[in-house]
């Protein structure tokens, strides 16, 4: 079993940065793929970045790109997404997710296992 618990999350003005933090425990993190998602409420969840198990391969939804970085310290067996210039429609709660592989998904289907979320809430 794969733990994941994401923190981080909170209330920020438009234009503002955030960064969100995903502890994983369990298994081994190189082997694992990992990715962020994120979900409004009576919506479906949405795909936001990915990055492979080496770190050496990313991928982004287009409503975040060049605003979001996700990327991954093996040391601490942490994720993390850094969002920068963050707008009202930024407003979910985003989960972390992992699955033991080689490549990068963008499916929430696709993904094992998942933390409990952190809210972000960008004002206006």
């Amino acid at each position: 079993q794969v733990q994941l618990v994401e923190s981080g999350g909170g209330l920020v003005q438009a234009g503002g940065s955030l960064r969100l933090s995903c502890a994983v425990s369990g298994r081994t993190f190189s082997n694992y793929g990992m990715g962020w998602f994120r979900q409004e409420p009576g919506k479906e969840r949405e795909f936001v970045a990915a990055i492979s198990r080496s770190g050496s391969r990313t991928t982004y939804a287009d409503s975040v790109k060049g605003r979001f970085t996700i990327s991954r310290d093996s040391a601490k067996n942490t994720l993390y997404l850094q969002m920068n210039s963050l707008q009202p429609e930024d407003t979910a709660v985003y989960y972390c997710a992992a699955k033991e592989t080689i490549r990068v998904y963008t499916a929430t289907n696709e993904y094992d296992y998942w933390g409990q979320g952190t809210q972000v809430t960008v004002s206006s």
